[in-house]
């Protein structure tokens, strides 16, 4: 995957699928985004493995949107790409969430997932 396109469409197609369960407040949809073993740090403290995704987002407010941009891609190997995104959540009830967000993907029996997920609040 040599061009920034190709690295692009693999990012944007796993953060896609994310931000669709997200979306539908299905924690378990979005934890099946990630590897087994992902190393996980929203604004809560960190977790590892689904069961900790799946419990973090059971935990947001239904109608939590999130909606992404994508600002950086590298390749780091041939099965492992890093991400830098703007992610803007949304809520009913509150003003929107901006935060940066850096993840590293690897690719699992032929599937990209999200390995490292780190969330930085803007201020």
């Amino acid at each position: 995957m040599n061009s920034t396109a190709a690295r692009e469409d693999v990012l944007s197609g796993v953060m896609d699928r994310w931000k669709s369960a997200v979306d539908a407040h299905d924690p378990e949809r979005v934890a099946s985004c990630f590897t087994e073993d992902a190393v996980f740090q929203g604004l809560h403290p960190y977790s590892l493995g689904r069961q900790g995704v799946a419990e973090y987002y059971e935990s947001q407010p239904l109608g939590m949107r999130a909606d992404c941009q994508v600002l950086e891609t590298r390749q780091l190997a041939e099965d492992v790409l890093l991400g830098y995104l703007g992610v803007d959540f949304s809520f009913t009830d509150r003003p929107a969430i901006r935060v940066n967000l850096g993840v590293v993907l690897r690719r699992v029996d032929g599937q990209w997932r999200i390995a490292h997920y780190q969330v930085s609040k803007l201020n």
